[in-house]
């Protein structure tokens, strides 16, 4: 009787043990460069972005880690997916419903250009010699607009993106970063979308 016993706090104690190892190997250091998520209904269209929010951490971010002249892929770890739950208009482009992947190529003067990939490809399928091949990487843009980028006194610390839903027609996205700001009008095309709903039912 006694034995049984024993073998039962040695069992249970087995099973706490395996437990903890469990709760430890699920317990990770937090991301350098956590996962970030931003929705937004504007009209009859969602907006959704899912990234990756890198910090500052006391580095000169344009210029070097992000090098000017060259795409980069507007966050951290994966690719930065912008989806639209229906068409849209981006700089005078129309875009079908669904997920595209955001470029960034900054320039040390003059506008930035922002990508929106129709692949929602990850940059390092652009890669060629360590370096991104722009070529190929044009080919595959649904479109591309050029944004003045704005400096702010202070620091960003986090990268960070918004969605403003404006007059619930035309929504703005923001970027911030360091002390760099842009922002791009998305338009839903609400007015059209209920023309056509209109003249559906007639």
């Amino acid at each position: 009787m006694k034995n049984a016993k024993y073998y039962v706090m040695a069992l249970c104690g087995l099973l706490m043990l395996a437990i903890s190892d469990m709760a430890y190997a699920q317990l990770q250091s937090p991301a350098p460069s956590p996962a970030a998520f931003v929705s937004q209904n504007v009209g009859f269209t969602k907006i959704s972005i899912d990234y990756s929010s890198p910090g500052v951490k006391g580095r000169k971010i344009f210029g070097d880690v992000v090098k000017y002249g060259e795409s980069w892929r507007a966050g951290a770890n994966a690719p930065t997916i912008i989806e639209f739950s229906t068409a849209v208009n981006i700089g005078g482009t129309n875009l079908r419903a669904g997920k595209y992947s955001i470029f960034i190529t900054p320039q040390q003067s003059g506008d930035w250009t922002i990508h929106f990939n129709s692949k929602a490809n990850s940059i390092y399928a652009y890669m060629k010699d360590g370096k991104v091949d722009e070529e190929a990487l044009a080919k595959d843009n649904a479109a591309a607009i050029k944004v003045k980028p704005a400096m702010a006194n202070d620091v960003h610390e986090r990268l960070v993106y918004t969605i403003s839903a404006g007059d619930n027609k035309v929504a703005k996205v923001g970027f911030a970063w360091d002390k760099v700001r842009l922002s791009f009008d998305i338009d839903t095309q609400a007015d059209q979308k209920m023309e056509a709903f209109k003249n559906a039912i007639k």
